[in-house]
């Protein structure tokens, strides 16, 4: 168990009440309109965004996750966050799009590209999709969280769960989007810092590079030194699935569960070309972070390599570092977890909240409401955010094999549908609500259901996504060509308002006829 002096509760104290003080100082902010408690106004430069979107995705379950998959593969385990590569592509392609659609959300976006019940049938699904996914979001990092105060400090795992997400919710729930972002932006410098010192002092504390790469040849472990050492499992085609995900995935939205945080972010940018230096950036800042952990994360493994439990490896970081740092140090570094952890936190919270309020509240409840009514609305489904993700939180262990199945799988059905609604005139709201509602039970089955039943054998990942890919487009593509495409008004004024990229030929002459083609809007 770790013991804290009197530093190190300074340490964490004071980020607490900063993080707090974010709260009250931003709440004049946060509670002037819809747009300022969800998006900050629009107003913001892209270094404010990208620091959002590294500190959100650095939550405290990501070092664990990484730590997984670099003790059980090594280098080549680095791959498996590359999925996050698809945001260097998207900024410039769907960033720019989504962007100038000046939509809210991913759901009122599909009400902007489709039309008619199938577009107000896409709003609710996403909506309520969203609601549930930031729940379970929510609940993975808070359990994390949990299981990394059981380890320092020996407490249950429902204290860490509950206690430093409820902190968070006080400046979420008062200052709204201001508060979570100007917190992003302190809490990522906090997070950035802390994982460089803890990395190298890690690193330090196992002998060195040298010392670590001399006690792999020794375990005879030298391959985990090979970002491309192939293994039964970890095979060419798994990376090479990757790498098809991350690089083409990038010209869709909603190609990964990144992108519905990352579509906030996009849309509180000042200008089309903020949003997409702040994704390209904070991008960048996720990958260099990744590295550094992978390194230190090699030095844990020779320091202890016989674990064999999932549960216990993936701590290993956080083990390394609190085991490395001196004291007056540990106090610095849980302070750093704090900031970790409460980015992610709070992010989920104000972005579930938006659905709710704007796209299911506003949009089918209450289209008359105030703009005190709606604020208010917001902070109510903040609390039952909260408390729901508790709930999510305490049925989860094995956080490596849920992040897995979330970030890869349970997408896998809808990937090319997400980038169609991209490229694709002709590709309509039937087939993309089809996708939807039949890759959410397919792939419970294929995944989970069928090997456990023996109906068939427990495939590997790359498998289960491509065999994913193959059953939705055989129910998703003959149902966009038997239902009728959108209404060529909507896909008029969308192509002339988005300017999207692909096969929009029909719907671009059509603009042309009428006098609207994109050429001539600066004329």
């Amino acid at each position: 168990m770790v013991q804290f002096a009197l530093l190190d509760w300074i340490w964490m104290i004071l980020f607490l009440l900063l993080m707090i003080g974010c709260g009250v100082l931003f709440y004049r902010l946060g509670k002037r309109s819809e747009s300022d408690f969800f998006l900050a106004g629009r107003g913001l430069p892209w270094w404010l965004p990208a620091s959002s979107v590294y500190a959100t995705h650095t939550a405290t379950d990501t070092p664990m996750w990484v730590t997984g998959v670099i003790y059980k593969h090594g280098l080549a385990g680095i791959w498996y966050s590359f999925f996050a590569a698809w945001c260097a592509v998207s900024a410039f392609v769907s960033t720019r799009i989504f962007r100038r659609s000046l939509a809210y959300s991913q759901a009122e976006w599909q009400t902007l590209r489709f039309s008619g019940l199938g577009a107000e049938l896409l709003r609710g699904w996403v909506a309520g999709w969203q609601i549930f996914m930031n729940m379970f979001i929510l609940g993975w990092v808070g359990i994390a969280m949990g299981k990394v105060c059981t380890f320092a400090f020996g407490w249950p795992n429902w204290v860490g769960l509950i206690v430093f997400s409820s902190v968070c919710a006080i400046y979420v729930t008062t200052a709204g989007y201001w508060g979570v972002v100007m917190a992003d932006f302190q809490q990522g410098i906090i997070a950035f810092s802390a994982i460089l010192i803890a990395s190298v002092w890690g690193i330090i504390y196992a002998g060195g590079p040298s010392t670590i790469i001399a006690r792999l040849a020794e375990l005879g472990q030298s391959w985990r030194l090979n970002p491309f050492h192939f293994t039964e499992e970890f095979t060419p085609a798994w990376f090479v699935t990757m790498l098809i995900v991350a690089i083409i995935g990038g010209v869709g939205m909603g190609t990964s569960i990144d992108w519905y945080t990352e579509a906030q972010r996009i849309q509180s940018a000042k200008t089309v070309r903020d949003s997409s230096y702040s994704i390209w950036a904070g991008t960048a800042l996720v990958l260099m972070r990744n590295a550094i952990w992978a390194v230190a994360i090699l030095g844990f493994f020779v320091l202890y390599p016989n674990i064999i439990e999932t549960k216990e490896y993936e701590l290993g970081w956080f083990q390394l570092s609190f085991e490395a740092l001196p004291v007056g140090m540990i106090g610095f570094f849980f302070a750093a977890i704090l900031a970790i952890h409460i980015s992610t936190i709070s992010t989920q919270l104000n972005l579930g909240a938006m659905y709710f309020t704007r796209d299911l509240y506003h949009h089918y409840i209450n289209p008359k409401a105030s703009k005190e009514k709606l604020i208010r609305v917001g902070r109510i489904s903040t609390v039952l955010l909260l408390i729901g993700s508790f709930i999510y939180g305490l049925m989860m262990e094995d956080i490596t094999s849920w992040l897995i199945f979330a970030l890869w799988i349970m997408a896998a059905g809808v990937w090319l549908p997400n980038i169609l609604q991209v490229v694709w005139w002709r590709f309509n709201s039937w087939g993309y609500l089809s996708a939807w509602i039949a890759n959410l039970s397919i792939s419970w089955l294929i995944v989970w259901i069928l090997p456990e039943l023996g109906v068939i054998r427990q495939l590997k990942d790359f498998e289960q996504f491509w065999l994913l890919v193959v059953i939705m487009a055989l129910i998703y593509i003959p149902i966009t060509f038997l239902t009728p495409p959108e209404n060529m008004d909507r896909l008029v004024k969308y192509y002339i308002m988005s300017k999207p990229l692909g096969w929009w030929g029909p719907v671009r002459k059509e603009a042309e006829k009428r006098g609207l083609g994109i050429e001539n809007q600066h004329h």
